[in-house]
């Protein structure tokens, strides 16, 4: 499994709820039919104010985000409890959010889905932090470097979690611990 991802940060302030994740009108897509779970991404973050975030997470007419990694403040994906959330981030190609906390159910949708490597951040990183710059998140070590300054900062280890998202989610970790009996 890939514990390095390096790339550019899209970042976003504090309570980023699910509908800015992703809208309601959205919600139709469903996630296990290839095409629409495609879809999904590309509506990723959509939700957010163009006035607050100019530059769009996934530009229009694309399928995918130039970013793989979103930086948070507090409370990110907070609001309501649905999987689209995570499962459009990681469809859009995000494979990391480090926020400096996040709402428990989003944590758990992040986990349960295998889609992205929720790190709760140890400092407010939204603060200091572009859209655009380039970073290191390294999992096993539980740090993230900024390329332009070597600056590392840390964030809380997934423990447990990671295992469970390495294996793409709750449902292939259980069949691959033989939790469950395999198709």
């Amino acid at each position: 499994m890939q514990s390095v991802f390096t790339g550019p940060v899209y970042v976003v302030r504090d309570n980023i709820d699910t509908d800015q994740i992703i809208p309601a009108q959205f919600l139709n897509l469903v996630p296990t039919i290839p095409e629409e779970y495609e879809r999904l991404g590309s509506h990723a973050l959509a939700g957010l104010p163009e006035s607050l975030y100019p530059i769009r997470f996934v530009k229009e007419g694309q399928l995918d985000t130039e970013y793989p990694i979103v930086v948070a403040g507090r409370n990110f994906g907070c609001g309501s409890s649905r999987e689209h959330a995570p499962i459009a981030l990681g469809s859009a190609g995000c494979r990391v959010v480090l926020a400096e906390s996040f709402a428990r159910i989003f944590f758990r949708n992040c986990i349960a889905t295998g889609e992205l490597y929720p790190c709760e951040l140890n400092e407010r990183l939204c603060d200091t932090l572009k859209t655009g710059d380039v970073v290191t998140v390294d999992l096993d070590r539980a740090t993230v470097t900024v390329q332009a300054t070597g600056k590392v900062f840390t964030f809380k280890p997934l423990g447990d979690a990671r295992p469970v998202i390495d294996a793409g989610g709750i449902f292939n970790y259980a069949r691959k611990t033989g939790m469950i009996p395999s198709r």
